[in-house]
C-alpha cells in the first residue's frame, strides 16, 4: 500500500485495472471450478443411471436428478426429437417406429448436435476472458514499468542527483506494475489451460454419448 501510494497517477490507473483483471479471474476461476465439477460428476452418474435403466421413459421422469450434466441436455433434446418422430408414425398406424422418410435418424442427430453447441457454449462461457488476462495484464504492467521508470528518471533529472538513494524508490514503485501484471496473469493462464482441458474432455463424452444415443435409437426404432 506504501508503494501503491507512492506512485503517479498513470500507475496507480494500471494497478487498478490489473487489480480488477485479477480479482475477475478469480472469480471466474472459483465460479469453473464448481461448475465443471458438477458437471463431471453428474455426467457420470448420469451415465451409470442410463445404462442400468435403459428405459427412455424412465430415464426422462429423473432427469431432475442431473440438472448439472450437459449429458441430461442431450438426452431430453434427443428423446424430444424422437417422441414427436414416434408420433408421426402412430399417425401412419406404424407404433413405435420412425421414417427415414420424414428426416427420421438425421433429425435426431441435428438435435444432439445443437444440444451439443449450446452446452459447449455455456461450458466456455468466461474462459476466454481467462485467456485475455492472461495475454495482456503482463503488457499492461510493463506498461506501468516504463512509466513509472520515465517518472522516476524526469525526478532524478530534476534533483540533479543518481544516487541509488534518489533512484530506488521511484524504480521500485514502477516495478510494483509488473509484479501485479504476472500476479493477475499467471493464475489466468493456468486456469484456462486446465478448463480448456476439462471442458475437451466433456466435448468427448458428449459425443460418445450421442453417437450411442443414435445407435440405440436406431437398433429399437427405426424402421427397416
Amino acid at each position: 500500500m506504501t508503494l501503491f501510494a507512492g506512485t503517479g497517477l498513470v500507475v496507480k490507473l494500471v494497478l487498478v485495472i490489473l487489480v480488477f483483471f485479477s480479482v475477475v479471474s478469480w472469480a471466474i476461476i472459483f465460479f469453473k471450478v464448481l461448475q465443471v465439477h458438477r458437471a463431471n460428476n453428474e455426467s457420470e452418474r448420469f451415465l451409470d443411471f442410463f445404462w442400468k435403466t435403459k428405459r427412455f421413459d424412465a430415464i426422462n421422469a429423473q432427469l431432475d436428478r442431473f440438472t448439472n450434466s450437459p449429458l441430461s441436455v442431450l438426452f431430453n433434446e434427443g428423446y424430444s426429437e424422437l417422441k414427436r418422430l414416434v408420433e408421426r408414425g402412430d399417425q401412419r398406424d406404424e407404433p413405435d417406429v420412425i421414417s427415414t422418410d420424414l428426416g427420421g435418424i438425421d433429425n435426431i442427430a441435428r438435435a444432439l448436435r445443437r444440444a451439443t453447441t449450446s452446452e459447449i457454449t455455456r461450458l466456455e462461457k468466461y474462459v476466454t476472458f481467462l485467456a485475455t488476462t492472461g495475454s495482456t495484464a503482463p503488457f499492461i504492467g510493463l506498461f506501468g514499468t516504463v512509466w513509472g521508470i520515465m517518472t522516476a528518471f524526469k525526478g532524478i533529472g530534476e534533483s540533479g542527483s543518481a544516487s541509488l538513494a534518489v533512484v530506488a524508490p521511484g524504480i521500485a514503485e514502477a516495478l510494483i506494475a509488473t509484479a501485479i501484471g504476472l500476479v493477475a496473469a499467471i493464475p489466468a493462464v493456468v486456469g484456462y489451460n486446465h478448463f480448456q482441458h476439462k471442458i475437451k474432455v466433456l466435448i468427448a463424452v458428449m459425443d460418445n454419448f450421442s453417437t450411442e444415443f443414435l445407435n440405440i435409437v436406431q437398433r429399437t426404432f427405426a424402421r427397416k
